[in-house]
């Protein structure tokens, strides 16, 4: 039967219940205890009260088999004319896969030994136009399943799943940070200025001020003021937004946890890192190995360590003090073919650099570390070596997870950075340098650590999820072509 032939019936259906005066879109209705909890502490005799979605009706003349469907699990659901009065048991007979009901009665087990519910009153909660999926998991169309999530959830227990998972591991680093004094504020997602970060912003008008506003790319900045502020360990689960490509990486909206603290570095950065995910992957698998996409992964600490300037130096013979050509010089030396680069900047030569570092990654967690100056316009540079910065960014698989720095408090130096990095900057069209940012931090902003670790992907990583589109509920999609 056709989709529109189904949901031409179910409205009849829903008309001949209102003209005998029944509503078919019921309200409140109070359960006694979810499915799960009540499969899990099964008394036989025992009243219940339960709510969720029919997925299966089987009838045999006077009798109905119910699989009802909530968010912790199914039942079955038993309904005998006998116990039910005339009028709702043929009312029964007009509800259909796909349909909410409310339904109360005792605890038993069929002869083959089901635990199930033997009705004793029903109401119908909302009623379904639409014909439930039979194999909506074995979808080619993918998208279709990132688009309509509603049905993707109802049909497939692993997809609903995955998302209890990712709202439990949210909530699991909100208690690490939590239970050591970090404090959970917010910071503003409607900017004047884009910035913290470099990448494309989504821009808007604010019609009452008449102003240019942006979607944030990073909170970085403001957190840092409330550094100065004296709010000494902060941190925020917050939304991105970057005017960008989208891949099984990346999505213009994505989540990612900032994390700032007062009198700490790199290296305390390093730890809390290392402490954080490896915690929070035993809490949730009970093991420190996982298997992502059929490759194992160990996240017993302590991780590895790699210093970037001594791989490129290896690969490229490329030092921090290389001007933009012979960046470009060296790589394509050593790799061949063209390389395309609108305009030179050191930074757009660097970029193609990491992109085939990434080639050479390695599963495991790896801390890489000594990142070029000039890459980390925000970040305190090695007193030691000057052209390497204190910052390490996290591989897990070759994908890139965390990044963290010494944060730079000098303002006079942040001045001379950010102007530097707006001549670099030749992706974004960012020309504008954030001057309360530099304002508050002659104010003094003490030494920090600050870590940002992408939520998204990690979640990726835990639930062995290919597309970061997998993991977040409603992924940015094109529009459907009509």
């Amino acid at each position: 039967m056709e989709i529109e032939e189904v949901k031409s019936l179910r409205i009849e259906k829903i008309q001949k219940m209102r003209e005998r005066g029944l509503c078919p879109y019921g309200g409140k209705f109070v359960v006694s205890n979810s499915i799960a909890e009540i499969l899990h502490d099964f008394t036989e005799g025992r009243e219940e009260a339960i709510a969720g979605r029919i997925v299966a009706n089987r009838a045999h003349g006077k009798v109905f088999f119910m699989d009802i469907l909530d968010q912790s699990g199914r039942m079955q659901i038993f309904i005998k004319a006998d116990n039910l009065p005339q009028q709702l048991f043929e009312f029964v007979h007009e509800l259909d896969i796909g349909d909410i009901i409310g339904i109360k009665g005792t605890l038993f087990k069929t002869k083959t030994g089901q635990q199930s519910l033997r009705v004793m009153d029903l109401v119908l909660l909302s009623k379904s136009l639409m014909m439930l999926p039979e194999k909506w998991h074995g979808l080619k169309d993918v998208e279709l399943r990132y688009r309509q999530r509603y049905v993707d959830l109802i049909a497939n227990p692993d997809v609903k799943e995955l998302f209890i998972k990712r709202s439990k591991i949210i909530s699991y680093i909100r208690s690490f940070l939590d239970k050591r004094r970090f404090l959970e504020v917010e910071t503003p997602m409607l900017q004047p200025l884009a910035g913290g970060a470099r990448g494309r912003p989504f821009k808007s008008t604010h019609n009452a001020y008449d102003m240019d506003v942006y979607l944030r790319i990073a909170p970085e900045l403001y957190l840092k003021r409330l550094l100065v502020g004296g709010l000494e360990k902060v941190y925020e689960l917050n939304r991105n937004f970057r005017n960008e490509g989208i891949s099984t990486r990346h999505n213009p909206e994505f989540t990612m946890l900032e994390v700032y603290e007062a009198y700490s570095d790199l290296d305390g950065m390093m730890k809390l890192t290392e402490e954080l995910i490896s915690s929070l992957v035993q809490e949730m698998t009970g093991s420190y190995k996982i298997t992502y996409q059929g490759r194992e992964i160990d996240f017993t600490p302590p991780w590895g360590r790699k210093s970037f300037a001594d791989i490129v130096k290896e690969k490229f013979d490329i030092d921090p003090e290389d001007s933009a050509d012979t960046l470009l010089g060296k790589v394509k030396s050593k790799k061949g073919g063209k390389i395309s680069i609108d305009k030179l900047t050191r930074s757009a030569v660097m970029k193609i650099v990491e992109d085939l570092l990434e080639e050479d990654a390695v599963d495991n967690p790896v801390f890489i570390t000594d990142y070029f100056t000039f890459l980390c316009p925000l970040a305190k540079a090695n007193p030691e070596r000057p052209g390497l910065s204190e910052r390490f960014e996290l591989f897990i698989t070759g994908m890139e997870v965390g990044n963290a720095y010494s944060e730079l408090n000098d303002p006079q130096e942040q001045r001379k950075r950010l102007m530097e990095d707006l001549e670099d900057d030749v992706e974004t069209g960012n020309r504008v340098i954030d001057e309360d940012f530099l304002n508050a931090l002659e104010y003094g902003m003490p030494p920090a650590g600050g870590l940002g670790i992408g939520v998204d992907r990690l979640i990726m990583i835990l639930t062995n999820a290919p597309s970061i589109r997998d993991v977040i509920l409603f992924p940015l999609l094109k529009p459907q072509q009509k």
